[in-house]
Protein backbone atom coordinates (compact mmCIF):
# COMPACT_ATOMS: atom_id res chain seq x y z
CA UNK A 1 0.00 0.00 0.00
CA UNK A 2 1.41 3.40 -0.99
CA UNK A 3 2.19 5.67 1.98
CA UNK A 4 0.68 9.13 2.16
CA UNK A 5 2.91 12.02 1.12
CA UNK A 6 4.37 14.07 3.95
CA UNK A 7 2.92 17.57 4.30
CA UNK A 8 5.13 20.37 5.57
CA UNK A 9 3.08 23.50 6.17
CA UNK A 10 5.34 26.57 6.13
CA UNK A 11 2.69 29.12 5.11
CA UNK A 12 1.44 30.17 8.54
CA UNK A 13 1.50 33.91 7.76
CA UNK A 14 -1.31 33.14 5.30
CA UNK A 15 -3.28 31.13 7.83
CA UNK A 16 -2.52 28.80 10.72
CA UNK A 17 -4.09 25.52 11.88
CA UNK A 18 -6.71 25.75 14.60
CA UNK A 19 -5.28 24.68 17.94
CA UNK A 20 -7.00 21.58 19.38
CA UNK A 21 -7.67 23.47 22.61
CA UNK A 22 -9.41 26.19 20.58
CA UNK A 23 -11.63 23.72 18.76
CA UNK A 24 -12.59 22.02 22.03
CA UNK A 25 -13.84 25.20 23.70
CA UNK A 26 -15.85 26.15 20.61
CA UNK A 27 -17.85 22.92 20.30
CA UNK A 28 -20.49 23.56 23.02
CA UNK A 29 -21.53 26.75 21.22
CA UNK A 30 -22.40 24.73 18.13
CA UNK A 31 -24.63 22.59 20.37
CA UNK A 32 -26.73 23.43 23.41
CA UNK A 33 -25.28 26.90 23.97
CA UNK A 34 -26.73 28.35 20.78
CA UNK A 35 -28.55 31.34 22.27
CA UNK A 36 -28.17 34.88 20.97
CA UNK A 37 -26.15 36.83 23.55
CA UNK A 38 -28.08 40.00 22.73
CA UNK A 39 -31.43 38.42 23.65
CA UNK A 40 -33.19 39.53 26.84
CA UNK A 41 -34.04 36.02 28.09
CA UNK A 42 -31.87 33.93 30.39
CA UNK A 43 -31.07 31.36 27.66
CA UNK A 44 -29.30 34.05 25.65
CA UNK A 45 -28.00 35.73 28.77
CA UNK A 46 -25.95 32.69 29.76
CA UNK A 47 -24.15 32.91 26.43
CA UNK A 48 -23.54 36.62 26.92
CA UNK A 49 -21.55 35.79 30.06
CA UNK A 50 -19.18 33.62 28.01
CA UNK A 51 -18.75 36.46 25.50
CA UNK A 52 -17.98 38.86 28.34
CA UNK A 53 -15.31 36.51 29.70
CA UNK A 54 -13.85 36.12 26.21
CA UNK A 55 -13.62 39.89 25.85
CA UNK A 56 -11.75 40.03 29.17
CA UNK A 57 -9.25 37.44 27.94
CA UNK A 58 -8.61 39.37 24.74
CA UNK A 59 -8.18 42.53 26.82
CA UNK A 60 -5.60 40.74 28.98
CA UNK A 61 -3.78 39.70 25.79
CA UNK A 62 -3.59 43.35 24.66
CA UNK A 63 -3.32 44.85 28.18
CA UNK A 64 -6.33 47.09 27.66
CA UNK A 65 -9.84 47.55 29.04
CA UNK A 66 -12.49 45.05 27.84
CA UNK A 67 -14.62 48.01 26.73
CA UNK A 68 -11.91 48.86 24.17
CA UNK A 69 -12.21 45.48 22.40
CA UNK A 70 -14.56 45.13 19.43
CA UNK A 71 -15.07 41.75 17.75
CA UNK A 72 -15.11 41.82 13.94
CA UNK A 73 -15.10 39.27 11.13
CA UNK A 74 -11.39 39.69 10.35
CA UNK A 75 -8.50 42.15 10.32
CA UNK A 76 -9.54 43.45 6.89
CA UNK A 77 -12.79 44.65 8.43
CA UNK A 78 -10.88 46.08 11.41
CA UNK A 79 -8.44 47.96 9.14
CA UNK A 80 -11.29 49.34 7.05
CA UNK A 81 -13.17 50.32 10.20
CA UNK A 82 -10.16 52.31 11.43
CA UNK A 83 -9.36 54.07 8.16
CA UNK A 84 -12.82 54.69 6.75
CA UNK A 85 -14.32 55.32 10.20
CA UNK A 86 -11.75 58.05 10.88
CA UNK A 87 -12.34 59.56 7.45
CA UNK A 88 -16.09 59.58 8.09
CA UNK A 89 -15.54 61.44 11.35
CA UNK A 90 -13.17 64.16 10.11
CA UNK A 91 -14.05 64.44 6.42
CA UNK A 92 -11.67 65.63 3.70
CA UNK A 93 -9.63 67.79 6.08
CA UNK A 94 -8.04 64.52 7.20
CA UNK A 95 -4.54 63.68 5.93
CA UNK A 96 -3.77 59.96 5.83
CA UNK A 97 -0.20 58.68 6.04
CA UNK A 98 0.70 55.04 5.42
CA UNK A 99 3.62 53.08 3.92
CA UNK A 100 4.34 51.51 0.56
CA UNK A 101 4.60 48.00 2.06
CA UNK A 102 1.22 47.74 3.80
CA UNK A 103 -1.18 44.85 3.35
CA UNK A 104 -3.90 45.51 0.71
CA UNK A 105 -6.41 45.76 3.59
CA UNK A 106 -4.77 49.10 4.40
CA UNK A 107 -3.47 50.25 1.01
CA UNK A 108 -6.76 49.79 -0.83
CA UNK A 109 -8.98 51.82 1.55
CA UNK A 110 -6.30 54.54 1.70
CA UNK A 111 -6.17 54.68 -2.10
CA UNK A 112 -9.96 54.77 -2.17
CA UNK A 113 -9.82 57.86 0.04
CA UNK A 114 -7.28 59.43 -2.33
CA UNK A 115 -9.69 58.87 -5.23
CA UNK A 116 -12.37 60.63 -3.18
CA UNK A 117 -10.18 63.71 -2.75
CA UNK A 118 -8.36 63.06 0.53
CA UNK A 119 -4.67 63.87 0.83
CA UNK A 120 -2.76 60.62 1.30
CA UNK A 121 0.92 59.76 1.54
CA UNK A 122 2.59 56.35 1.08
CA UNK A 123 6.01 56.53 2.73
CA UNK A 124 8.80 54.67 0.89
CA UNK A 125 11.02 52.09 2.61
CA UNK A 126 14.72 51.39 2.48
CA UNK A 127 16.43 48.18 1.37
CA UNK A 128 15.45 46.28 4.52
CA UNK A 129 11.86 47.51 4.51
CA UNK A 130 12.07 50.27 7.14
CA UNK A 131 10.57 53.76 6.86
CA UNK A 132 12.35 57.06 7.55
CA UNK A 133 10.98 58.31 10.88
CA UNK A 134 12.07 61.88 10.15
CA UNK A 135 10.02 61.80 6.95
CA UNK A 136 7.02 60.52 8.91
CA UNK A 137 7.36 63.35 11.42
CA UNK A 138 7.70 65.94 8.64
CA UNK A 139 4.54 64.69 6.91
CA UNK A 140 2.56 64.97 10.16
CA UNK A 141 4.02 68.41 10.88
CA UNK A 142 3.03 69.76 7.46
CA UNK A 143 -0.64 68.93 8.15
CA UNK A 144 -0.55 70.12 11.75
CA UNK A 145 0.87 73.47 10.60
CA UNK A 146 -2.39 73.92 8.68
CA UNK A 147 -4.40 72.73 11.71
CA UNK A 148 -5.51 69.56 9.92
CA UNK A 149 -6.16 66.18 11.58
CA UNK A 150 -3.81 63.33 10.67
CA UNK A 151 -4.28 59.57 10.62
CA UNK A 152 -1.11 57.44 10.52
CA UNK A 153 -1.65 53.79 9.58
CA UNK A 154 1.38 51.47 9.61
CA UNK A 155 1.75 47.75 10.11
CA UNK A 156 3.50 46.48 13.21
CA UNK A 157 5.33 43.79 11.20
CA UNK A 158 5.36 43.00 7.51
CA UNK A 159 3.47 39.91 6.42
CA UNK A 160 5.92 39.02 3.63
CA UNK A 161 9.37 39.75 5.04
CA UNK A 162 8.70 39.69 8.78
CA UNK A 163 10.35 43.10 9.17
CA UNK A 164 9.20 44.65 12.46
CA UNK A 165 8.65 48.41 12.40
CA UNK A 166 9.90 50.53 15.35
CA UNK A 167 6.33 50.74 16.57
CA UNK A 168 7.17 52.40 19.89
CA UNK A 169 8.98 55.24 18.12
CA UNK A 170 6.20 55.62 15.56
CA UNK A 171 3.63 55.83 18.36
CA UNK A 172 5.84 58.37 20.16
CA UNK A 173 6.05 60.57 17.06
CA UNK A 174 2.28 60.43 16.57
CA UNK A 175 1.46 61.07 20.22
CA UNK A 176 3.81 64.06 20.44
CA UNK A 177 2.12 65.63 17.40
CA UNK A 178 -1.49 64.76 18.16
CA UNK A 179 -1.83 62.39 15.20
CA UNK A 180 -4.20 59.42 15.38
CA UNK A 181 -2.26 56.16 15.10
CA UNK A 182 -3.67 52.90 13.73
CA UNK A 183 -1.59 49.75 13.34
CA UNK A 184 -2.25 46.54 11.46
CA UNK A 185 -0.86 44.10 14.03
CA UNK A 186 -1.99 40.95 12.24
CA UNK A 187 1.40 39.30 11.91
CA UNK A 188 2.68 39.99 15.42
CA UNK A 189 -0.29 38.34 17.14
CA UNK A 190 1.01 35.41 19.16
CA UNK A 191 4.60 35.94 17.99
CA UNK A 192 5.78 38.99 19.92
CA UNK A 193 4.09 40.78 22.85
CA UNK A 194 1.46 43.42 22.10
CA UNK A 195 0.89 45.83 24.98
CA UNK A 196 -1.17 48.91 24.13
CA UNK A 197 -0.19 50.57 27.38
CA UNK A 198 3.50 50.41 26.47
CA UNK A 199 2.78 51.23 22.82
CA UNK A 200 -0.01 53.84 22.93
CA UNK A 201 -1.70 53.11 19.61
CA UNK A 202 -5.20 54.51 19.15
CA UNK A 203 -6.51 51.65 17.01
CA UNK A 204 -5.25 48.15 16.26
CA UNK A 205 -6.33 45.27 14.01
CA UNK A 206 -5.77 41.53 14.43
CA UNK A 207 -7.12 38.38 12.83
CA UNK A 208 -7.68 35.15 14.76
CA UNK A 209 -6.69 32.72 12.04
CA UNK A 210 -3.09 33.99 12.05
CA UNK A 211 -2.51 32.55 15.54
CA UNK A 212 -4.46 29.29 15.70
CA UNK A 213 -8.03 30.56 16.02
CA UNK A 214 -10.56 29.98 13.19
CA UNK A 215 -11.02 32.12 10.11
CA UNK A 216 -13.87 34.60 10.37
CA UNK A 217 -13.07 36.36 13.64
CA UNK A 218 -11.00 39.49 14.23
CA UNK A 219 -10.11 42.10 16.82
CA UNK A 220 -10.54 45.86 16.51
CA UNK A 221 -9.00 47.66 19.45
CA UNK A 222 -10.10 51.29 19.86
CA UNK A 223 -8.59 53.35 22.66
CA UNK A 224 -11.22 55.10 24.77
CA UNK A 225 -11.87 58.60 23.41
CA UNK A 226 -10.67 57.89 19.87
CA UNK A 227 -12.86 59.60 17.28
CA UNK A 228 -14.02 57.01 14.77
CA UNK A 229 -17.46 56.36 13.31
CA UNK A 230 -18.88 52.81 13.11
CA UNK A 231 -18.17 51.05 9.82
CA UNK A 232 -20.90 48.41 10.23
CA UNK A 233 -24.34 49.88 10.91
CA UNK A 234 -27.45 48.11 12.13
CA UNK A 235 -28.06 46.70 15.60
CA UNK A 236 -26.71 47.73 18.97
CA UNK A 237 -24.06 44.99 19.29
CA UNK A 238 -20.53 45.78 20.50
CA UNK A 239 -21.78 48.87 22.28
CA UNK A 240 -23.17 50.28 19.04
CA UNK A 241 -19.71 50.26 17.45
CA UNK A 242 -20.08 47.21 15.19
CA UNK A 243 -23.50 45.92 14.21
CA UNK A 244 -24.22 42.26 13.59
CA UNK A 245 -25.10 39.22 15.70
CA UNK A 246 -22.07 38.10 17.69
CA UNK A 247 -20.19 35.12 16.22
CA UNK A 248 -20.15 33.38 19.57
CA UNK A 249 -18.26 30.10 18.84
CA UNK A 250 -15.50 32.00 17.08
CA UNK A 251 -15.28 34.67 19.78
CA UNK A 252 -14.82 31.90 22.36
CA UNK A 253 -12.18 30.24 20.17
CA UNK A 254 -10.36 33.54 19.64
CA UNK A 255 -10.18 34.12 23.40
CA UNK A 256 -8.68 30.66 23.93
CA UNK A 257 -6.09 31.35 21.22
CA UNK A 258 -5.20 34.60 22.99
CA UNK A 259 -4.77 32.73 26.28
CA UNK A 260 -2.53 30.09 24.69
CA UNK A 261 -0.43 32.75 22.98
CA UNK A 262 -0.14 34.86 26.13
CA UNK A 263 1.10 31.91 28.19
CA UNK A 264 3.37 30.27 25.60
CA UNK A 265 4.71 33.13 23.49
CA UNK A 266 8.20 33.45 25.01
CA UNK A 267 9.06 29.76 24.65
CA UNK A 268 7.56 29.58 21.16
CA UNK A 269 9.58 32.59 20.00
CA UNK A 270 12.84 30.91 21.04
CA UNK A 271 11.90 27.70 19.26
CA UNK A 272 10.78 29.46 16.08
CA UNK A 273 13.85 31.68 15.93
CA UNK A 274 16.10 28.62 16.11
CA UNK A 275 14.14 26.79 13.38
CA UNK A 276 14.03 29.86 11.12
CA UNK A 277 17.75 30.48 11.52
CA UNK A 278 18.56 26.86 10.74
CA UNK A 279 16.39 27.03 7.61
CA UNK A 280 18.03 30.29 6.53
CA UNK A 281 21.58 29.05 7.09
CA UNK A 282 20.83 25.81 5.25
CA UNK A 283 19.40 27.59 2.21
CA UNK A 284 22.29 30.05 2.01
CA UNK A 285 24.81 27.20 2.31
CA UNK A 286 23.21 24.93 -0.28
CA UNK A 287 21.85 27.36 -2.90
CA UNK A 288 24.05 29.96 -4.65
CA UNK A 289 22.77 33.38 -5.72
CA UNK A 290 20.26 33.79 -2.89
CA UNK A 291 19.47 36.90 -0.84
CA UNK A 292 17.50 37.28 2.40
CA UNK A 293 14.86 40.01 2.24
CA UNK A 294 13.90 42.20 5.19
CA UNK A 295 15.51 43.55 8.33
CA UNK A 296 17.44 40.67 9.87
CA UNK A 297 18.00 42.66 13.05
CA UNK A 298 14.28 43.38 13.52
CA UNK A 299 12.27 40.46 12.25
CA UNK A 300 9.48 38.15 13.35
CA UNK A 301 10.81 34.88 14.80
CA UNK A 302 8.83 32.72 12.40
CA UNK A 303 9.34 34.43 9.03
CA UNK A 304 11.99 33.98 6.32
CA UNK A 305 11.75 35.66 2.92
CA UNK A 306 14.42 34.83 0.36
CA UNK A 307 14.97 35.63 -3.31
CA UNK A 308 16.48 33.02 -5.64
CA UNK A 309 18.03 34.83 -8.57
CA UNK A 310 17.21 34.06 -12.22
CA UNK A 311 14.13 31.87 -11.54
CA UNK A 312 10.45 32.42 -10.72
CA UNK A 313 9.08 32.13 -7.18
CA UNK A 314 5.85 30.62 -8.51
CA UNK A 315 7.80 27.78 -10.10
CA UNK A 316 9.59 27.11 -6.80
CA UNK A 317 6.30 27.10 -4.88
CA UNK A 318 4.66 24.72 -7.37
CA UNK A 319 7.61 22.30 -7.35
CA UNK A 320 7.63 22.24 -3.56
CA UNK A 321 3.86 21.81 -3.46
CA UNK A 322 4.21 18.69 -5.62
CA UNK A 323 6.21 17.06 -2.81
CA UNK A 324 4.00 18.31 0.03
CA UNK A 325 5.83 21.49 1.06
CA UNK A 326 3.57 24.54 1.41
CA UNK A 327 5.12 28.01 1.07
CA UNK A 328 4.06 31.25 -0.63
CA UNK A 329 5.37 33.97 -2.90
CA UNK A 330 3.77 36.82 -0.93
CA UNK A 331 0.44 37.79 0.58
CA UNK A 332 -2.31 35.18 0.16
CA UNK A 333 -4.70 38.10 -0.45
CA UNK A 334 -2.79 38.99 -3.62
CA UNK A 335 -1.95 35.49 -4.84
CA UNK A 336 -4.00 35.85 -8.02
CA UNK A 337 -1.44 38.22 -9.49
CA UNK A 338 1.77 37.21 -11.27
CA UNK A 339 3.26 40.68 -10.76
CA UNK A 340 6.21 40.89 -8.37
CA UNK A 341 5.29 41.61 -4.76
CA UNK A 342 4.73 45.30 -4.08
CA UNK A 343 6.69 44.83 -0.83
CA UNK A 344 9.74 43.39 -2.57
CA UNK A 345 9.54 46.07 -5.29
CA UNK A 346 9.37 48.84 -2.69
CA UNK A 347 12.55 47.51 -1.07
CA UNK A 348 14.48 47.81 -4.33
CA UNK A 349 15.35 44.14 -4.69
CA UNK A 350 17.41 43.70 -7.92
CA UNK A 351 15.47 42.72 -11.03
CA UNK A 352 17.40 39.43 -11.24
CA UNK A 353 15.91 38.37 -7.89
CA UNK A 354 12.57 40.17 -7.60
CA UNK A 355 10.55 37.41 -9.33
CA UNK A 356 12.25 34.66 -7.32
CA UNK A 357 11.07 35.75 -3.87
CA UNK A 358 9.39 33.17 -1.63
CA UNK A 359 8.27 33.18 2.00
CA UNK A 360 8.62 30.46 4.61
CA UNK A 361 6.49 31.09 7.72
CA UNK A 362 6.51 28.67 10.65
CA UNK A 363 4.21 28.06 13.62
CA UNK A 364 4.30 26.48 17.07
CA UNK A 365 3.62 23.14 15.37
CA UNK A 366 6.64 23.33 13.03
CA UNK A 367 9.45 20.85 13.72
CA UNK A 368 13.16 20.48 13.08
CA UNK A 369 12.43 17.36 11.02
CA UNK A 370 10.29 19.48 8.70
CA UNK A 371 13.09 22.02 8.31
CA UNK A 372 15.47 19.16 7.46
CA UNK A 373 13.00 17.85 4.87
CA UNK A 374 12.83 21.26 3.17
CA UNK A 375 16.61 21.58 3.19
CA UNK A 376 16.87 18.15 1.58
CA UNK A 377 14.33 18.79 -1.18
CA UNK A 378 14.85 22.48 -2.00
CA UNK A 379 18.42 22.61 -3.43
CA UNK A 380 17.84 20.12 -6.28
CA UNK A 381 14.63 21.96 -7.19
CA UNK A 382 16.50 25.27 -7.39
CA UNK A 383 19.29 23.71 -9.46
CA UNK A 384 16.79 22.06 -11.80
CA UNK A 385 14.89 25.29 -12.41
CA UNK A 386 18.11 27.20 -13.05
CA UNK A 387 19.30 24.54 -15.49
CA UNK A 388 16.08 25.11 -17.44
CA UNK A 389 16.28 28.90 -17.23
CA UNK A 390 17.82 30.92 -20.08
CA UNK A 391 19.06 33.39 -17.45
CA UNK A 392 21.85 33.19 -14.91
CA UNK A 393 25.10 34.78 -13.77
CA UNK A 394 26.89 33.35 -16.81
CA UNK A 395 23.98 33.93 -19.22
CA UNK A 396 22.34 36.91 -20.89
CA UNK A 397 20.11 38.65 -18.32
CA UNK A 398 19.28 41.70 -20.44
CA UNK A 399 15.71 40.54 -21.05
CA UNK A 400 15.06 39.23 -17.55
CA UNK A 401 12.56 41.79 -16.25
Amino acid sequence: MQSMQQTVYFDNNATSPIAPEVKDVMLPFFGNLYGNPSSMHAFGGQVAKFVDRAREEVAAFLNCSPEEVIFTSCATESDNSAIRGTADWFGKDLKVITTAVEHPAVLQPVRRLKALGFETVELPVNGVGQIDLDQLAAEIDSAKAANRPVLVSTMWANNETGTVFPIEKIAEICKARGAIFHTDAVQVAGKIPVDVKKVPVDMLAMSGHKFHAPKGIGIFYVRKGTKVKPFMLGGHQEGGRRAGTENVPYIIGLAKACELARLGMADEAKKLTALRDKLEAGILASCPNVRVNGDKAHRLPNTLNVSFEYIEGEAIAYRLSDIGICISTGSACASGSLDPSHVIRAMGVPFTAIHGSVRFSLSRYSTEAEVDYVLEKLPPIIKGLRDLSPFGPDKDVSTFK
